[in-house]
């Protein structure tokens, strides 16, 4: 039974495509003569007027047409364009929810039960909707405690159920595919919509939305000329968050900016460098930066909400991106392919000569480029073209970067459409540079390593005492090497030692 609801519900999903003219819009010529009948048979399905319209108002009109969860899988598709191609992953980009908000007294009783009381206990005043989504909607709201203005944002009613629904026939799709589609399996489509599982769920409980702002807030309070709202907690729960309101213009409204006396330039210049400021020093990055979700305020400072979606890098990926990024800078394109290497991102029995003569094939073409053209998101999103054949394996948090650096460019170019985007991103990448790469580096993690020593040090002979005992209880035990107890005492006294000089000469 659950296999027919799957097969009637791609099947339905298959005709709305067709209908909004998805499928004929996409080539045919190489398909296999059954596939190319049905495609043939797509046109004739198609809408007259679907002609005029382009592929990413087709795709957003038909995935809108099948409800929410088609639209989050979209909109997590145009993440991977490793799996779906560059120029459907960039339709999928342009796709915005077009889904009705649900009623004010469906909001204020979800918020009801999530948070367990009357929302006239804690609510003085919530209006009709601000803004809605596949997943949730915004209203304007008044604490009845304080006065204070803030952002209410509720879960959608019957959402999570209508996704795990959805969810089956995803991954009866997948599973179609990996039998039956051979190419299909090198991207193993199960293990995306594994993904697409996890990333929806943490999105669809807004306690983990409130503990992102929260961590970005505190990596970013310092920042200058950029922030996150603050979260009100005792008014948080899995269904509702609660954030200060922001009271500043969208930042693509480029002429309200420039009335306001705004300089369009500096904030072009500092979305660039916060991002990446985030990115590389904090690995934690707001993945979803498109201009709805980024107000400026009266002061210049950039202020950005909804953060269901991030993305996160390690400490070796960050040295990564960053030595990357500093040799396309400096056009060291020997360096960047030792990079690789030294990563061991790309298998070591490659030519690292042959591949560094790529890597200036993707970057002196950009650099040749005018300002308005040189883009740090295209650069990457050719160099993995470049690793992928040279046997690196794709990582998705580098796509999620990669495609996440491309709107950022793009936002940042709708304000100054001749920002040069390497000359903004230089300082901050060479003060991580300076900071995380080099012997200041390399001295620094030396002092961790022997600070970590430092304690464990007083029970390294007691360790090894036990280590001796239990040798001792076999059958034959080899001779007590009393030595070894020494030299951990030895160790613990310099670790010890060695680990407060080194703190010393940092401090000074």
């Amino acid at each position: 039974m659950g296999m027919v609801r799957e097969m009637a519900a791609l099947m339905r999903a298959g005709y709305v495509l067709a209908r909004e003219g998805v499928i004929s819009a996409l080539p045919g010529d190489a398909l296999p003569p059954p596939a190319r009948i049905g495609h043939r048979l797509a046109g004739w399905i198609a809408r007259r007027q679907v002609k005029d319209r382009a592929q990413s108002e087709r795709l957003s009109r038909a995935l809108n047409r099948l409800g929410p969860s088609w639209v989050k899988l979209g909109q997590f598709l145009a993440t991977r364009p490793d799996v779906v191609g560059k120029e459907i992953a960039r339709d999928l980009e342009l796709l915005h929810d077009q889904i009705d908000p649900f009623p004010l007294a469906a909001a204020k009783q979800s918020v009801s039960a999530s948070l367990g009381r009357p929302v006239e206990e804690m609510f003085d005043e919530i209006s009709e909707p601000v803004a809605a989504a596949s997943v949730a909607q915004v209203h304007r709201a008044r604490i009845a405690s304080s006065g204070d203005e803030v952002a209410l944002k509720v879960i959608r009613p019957g959402v999570r159920r209508r996704f795990e629904r959805d969810l089956s026939t995803f991954y009866f799709a997948a599973r179609l595919q990996e039998r039956f589609i051979e190419a299909a399996k090198r991207l193993r489509p199960v293990a995306v919509v594994d993904m697409l599982a996890q990333s929806a769920h943490m999105e669809m409980d807004l306690r983990l939305e409130a503990a992102a702002l929260s961590e970005m807030a505190e990596n970013t309070q310092d920042d200058p000329g950029f922030r996150v709202p603050g979260v009100d907690w005792e008014l948080t729960g899995r269904d509702c968050l609660t954030i200060h309101w922001i009271d500043g213009i969208k930042l693509n409204d480029v002429a309200a900016l420039q009335k306001a006396g705004h300089d369009i330039d500096l904030i072009a210049a500092n979305l660039v460098q916060s991002f990446l400021r985030h990115t590389l020093r904090d690995g934690f990055f707001h993945a979803d930066m498109h201009p709805g979700n980024l107000f400026v305020e009266p002061d210049g400072t950039i202020a950005a909400v909804d953060l269901g979606i991030t993305g996160r890098l390690g400490k070796k990926e960050r040295r990564f991106l960053a030595e990357i990024l500093y040799g396309f800078i400096r056009r060291d394109y020997q360096r960047v392919a030792e990079v690789h290497f030294e990563a061991g991102y790309v298998p070591s029995d490659r030519d690292v000569t042959e591949f560094a003569r790529a890597l200036r094939a993707v970057g002196e073409p950009i650099f040749g480029m005018d300002a308005s053209k040189m883009s740090m998101g295209g650069i990457l999103s050719y160099l993995f073209e470049v690793t992928e054949r040279f046997g690196m394996e794709t990582r998705t948090e580098l796509i999620l970067l990669q495609r996440t650096m491309v709107v950022v460019e793009g936002v940042a170019r709708s304000l100054n459409p001749q920002i040069n985007i390497w000359q903004v991103a230089r300082p901050v990448v060479e003060n991580y540079i300076r900071k995380n790469v080099g012997p200041r580096a390399a001295l620094r993690d030396l002092s961790r390593t022997l600070a970590v020593l430092s304690r464990y040090g007083p029970r390294l002979p007691q360790i090894v005492e036990s280590a001796l005992v239990r040798q001792s209880q076999q059958p034959h035990p080899p001779p007590r090497p009393s030595r070894l107890v020494y030299a951990a005492w030895a160790i613990a006294g310099f670790a010890a030692g060695a680990a407060t000089v080194i703190a010393t000469v940092e401090l000074l």
